[in-house]
């Protein structure tokens, strides 16, 4: 795989994150902060979350049947197809269409993320350190593009012009990865069903994927309704907002390089039990705040505690299962994934029985439950020395 490629795969994550916080960001422009009908906002997170799960199976036969290449085109165009679409859904158009698009835009994330994954074996396989780094910041500096992006057209430009300006870098992706050569090299074997099977025995696999589980859904829930709670709860203006939404994301980006360099002078464990409680001080003080500042600092400390824990698990988990790849759907592990995705559309249904309020608190239980497990994963891994 030549360096042009691996280029363009980074390039590839940026995309991805563009696509991934977009189900958050644009959920202001189609006026559900004016709502208290959550459970129809969390309908569409359930919409997008489908579309990725069933991504995965869909990739992967199409990957077999098709190759890289056509995975590689495909899911950019349809991504750019589906926010094309979605130009004609917005309110007073009726919620299924907006659902159908979420889902299919979650379809094309999906597939994306595990053609990337594919594309970048090769380099993966000499460096994974680097590798995963390099695609985290490409991947979390489009999280923060399109929060700027919508927070700076909110006002200026009509939902559909915004959904066009998204829609511009799917298009052209697709275009250049046509022209691309792609790695097309023998592949490692997905795990099989008694390898899956065997890591339920595992109570360590166990700990570890539900470790994953709470902070995969701790991380979206945030990112999900955070604009939503600021306009409901604090009174925000939808731009200002979505500009916190994207100092979140930034937090969250500079969590993940700090915990690196944090790594190499504090114990793993201390490391994640201070990062889950940094993120818990956060929720404590957004959900009690009345100000921009506070909000702020909360903000600060809930993306930047967040932020170590994921790459620290995930390297655990590589260590201790080699067949595992992070962005694959592996064995015990997809369960973790499938039900962080699911986290941001329950909080809907919760919202409505408790209130906006549970946006937080939910996170702020996640945020225990993380730092309980750590704990255990670390009594666990004395008790088998």
């Amino acid at each position: 795989m030549d360096a042009r490629a691996t280029r363009r795969a980074l390039a590839g994550f940026f995309l991805s994150g563009v696509l991934a916080a977009f189900f958050g960001a644009i959920l202001p422009a189609w006026g559900r902060h004016l709502d208290s009908d959550y459970s129809a906002t969390g309908n569409y997170f359930l919409s997008a979350s489908l579309g990725v799960v069933l991504s995965t199976e869909v990739a992967r036969r199409i990957l077999a049947r098709k190759g890289l290449v056509f995975v590689m085109i495909v899911a950019p165009a349809l991504a750019c197809a589906t926010l094309l679409s979605l130009t004609l859904a917005s309110p007073p158009v009726s919620a299924w269409f907006r659902m159908a698009g979420l889902f299919f835009l979650g379809l094309a994330t999906g597939g994306l993320n595990t053609g990337l994954c594919r594309a970048l074996l090769p380099v993966y396989r000499r460096d994974s350190a680097a590798t995963l780094n390099l695609a985290g910041i490409s991947f979390g500096m489009g999280c923060v593009a399109v929060a700027l992006l919508v927070a700076g057209t909110f006002y200026a430009y009509t939902v559909a012009a915004i959904l066009v300006f998204i829609a511009v870098l799917p298009g052209l992706l697709s275009g250049v990865y046509a022209r691309t050569s792609w790695y097309t090299g023998p592949v490692e074997p997905e795990p099989t069903l008694k390898e899956t099977l065997r890591d339920f025995r595992s109570f360590g696999a166990v700990l570890l994927a539900l470790i994953l589980f709470f902070q995969f859904g701790n991380e979206w829930s945030i990112a999900g309704w955070l604009p939503i709670f600021l306009c409901q709860r604090i009174g925000m203006s939808p731009t200002a907002a979505l500009l916190f939404l994207a100092l979140y994301w930034l937090a969250l980006l500079v969590g993940r390089g700090f915990g690196n360099f944090l790594l190499q002078r504090m114990r793993y464990r201390w490391l994640l039990i201070s990062s889950a409680s940094a993120a818990l001080f956060g929720c404590v003080i957004l959900l009690f705040t009345n100000n921009q500042f506070g909000v702020g600092t909360g903000v600060v400390l809930l993306g930047g505690g967040f932020g170590p824990v994921y790459p620290l698990i995930a390297g655990k988990i590589g260590d201790r299962y080699r067949y595992y790849r992070p962005g694959f759907f592996n064995g015990i592990f997809s369960l973790a994934f499938t039900g962080g995705l699911l986290a941001p559309w329950s909080l809907g249904l919760l919202a409505d029985a408790w209130g906006i309020g549970v946006v937080l608190g939910l996170p702020m239980a996640g945020t225990v439950v993380v730092i309980l497990l750590v704990i255990l994963v670390w009594l666990e891994a004395k008790f088998h020395g």
